[in-house]
């Protein structure tokens, strides 16, 4: 076999080294984020801040998860950098009279209203991974984060999250969300993980169960949207099937993501008991080869498409790169817990295309979207906002399934 291609197959050096190398240049090229007041600059296509759009407390979030991380891996200035986002989540972005997290910021420094459930569940993976790395002031701000989400955020009735109020707390939408819910199940593993409170590893359980069920009715294929009562909207933005954050249809590359959230879940909750956790890694094969088999080559071309209506055809055809990253992630993390050699032609496939279409191998980072011939094009996702996605690919797939990941990284896992 060529040397070119064991860069590409999972569990080799080669790969392991090809994948610092890109973690590297990701670290490198996202070090100009923070704004004076520590909110997170949008970067553009080489790193340069975009500093007349708005500073986004979830971008601001990731980007402390991310140099959180990075410190753990020696990189230097890390700690400093992820400081510098904390800064911005202790203060510029912090609403000091209702509590909670401002959406974000203008470039003028206007409050952008609401107060998003997506929003605070990475002020939470933020905190968690701030505190592991030392950073002053983290553990009070993780602390406060879960008690406002305890509050405003999670159902303990429903065993689900909310999604949206406005930015005093006093009027709440009646939209609900599966991307956020997606998003507090990753809050809620990190910080079972990071503080020992085990009732978040519980609470994630139930998010995914509802998932589950919703999955298992519609052939697999997630449904994204609900009203307050959680009934499934299906033709929610058929008139605007590329939303940013409400596609219209299926979004594979959630399928995907929640295949791997659901496989950290049961590996960490049911341990030895391998009869329990074998039922949820079933459902996590069937939502990730779902998702595959609708939206990889799905029109000739490598990538994975972005939406699909519910009978599996893609409707937005366009590649965004975290769909990329999460089949990255899942591939590896199937591969390690089921053994299937499937699971591995997958990752094989999956690094050799962002290798080829996806790496900015001038700039840096990742093209954030491509169309499905894969040009690059920023209709959805203009520039390169943030490092998350990109990152933690070079991450998961060679650390603890059970573990999240900046625990998993500090420990060596």
């Amino acid at each position: 076999m060529s040397e070119i291609n064991k860069k590409y197959l999972f569990n080799t050096e080669e790969n392991k080294a090809f994948m610092e190398e890109i973690r590297n240049t990701l670290f490198n090229f996202g070090h100009k984020f923070p704004s004076p007041g520590g909110g997170s600059y949008y970067l553009g296509d080489d790193g340069t801040p975009w500093t007349e759009r708005n500073r986004e407390t979830w971008i601001t979030s990731r980007m402390v998860h991310v140099y959180s991380m990075a410190s753990f891996l020696g990189h230097e200035g890390a700690k400093e950098l992820a400081a510098a986002g904390l800064k911005g989540l202790q203060g510029e972005l912090h609403d000091t009279v209702n509590g909670g997290w401002y959406a974000g910021l203008t470039a003028d420094g206007q409050i952008v209203p609401t107060k998003q459930c997506y929003a605070h569940a990475f002020v939470i993976l933020a905190t968690s991974s701030a505190y592991l790395a030392g950073i002053e002031g983290a553990k009070e701000l993780l602390d406060e984060a879960l008690a406002l989400y305890d509050l405003r955020f999670w159902n303990e009735e429903e065993g689900l999250s909310c999604d949206t109020w406005n930015t005093e707390f006093t009027e709440l939408d009646t939209y609900r969300g599966i991307n956020a819910n997606m998003h507090t199940v990753e809050a809620f593993l990190a910080a079972a993980d990071v503080t020992g409170d085990e009732k978040y590893r519980v609470r994630a359980g139930r998010i995914i169960d509802h998932v589950v069920g919703w999955a298992e009715e519609n052939n697999w294929r997630i449904p994204e949207h609900f009203s307050d009562d959680w009934v499934a909207d299906l033709e929610c933005n058929k008139d605007k099937p590329d939303d940013q954050f409400k596609p219209y249809g299926a979004t594979p590359g959630h399928g995907i993501e929640w295949s791997r959230l659901i496989t950290q879940w049961a590996t960490s909750t049911f341990g030895d008991d391998k009869e329990g956790a074998a039922k949820y890694i079933t459902i996590a094969e069937n939502l990730y080869n779902q998702a595959v088999a609708d939206a990889w080559n799905a029109d000739g071309a490598p990538g994975i498409a972005y939406t699909t209506g519910w009978d599996g055809v893609p409707i937005v055809r366009d590649r965004m790169h975290w769909t990329l990253a999460e089949a990255i992630n899942t591939s590896a993390v199937l591969a390690t817990v089921t053994g299937k050699e499937k699971y591995a032609a997958d990752f094989a496939e999956f690094m050799q295309y962002l290798d080829e279409k996806v790496l900015d191998h001038v700039n840096g980072s990742w093209f954030h979207q491509l169309d499905c011939s894969n040009n690059v094009i920023g209709t959805v996702w203009p520039g390169k906002s943030d490092l998350y996605h990109a990152v933690q690919a070079t991450l998961i797939p060679y650390h603890a399934v059970d573990l999240s990941i900046a625990p998993a990284v500090k420990e060596g896992k």
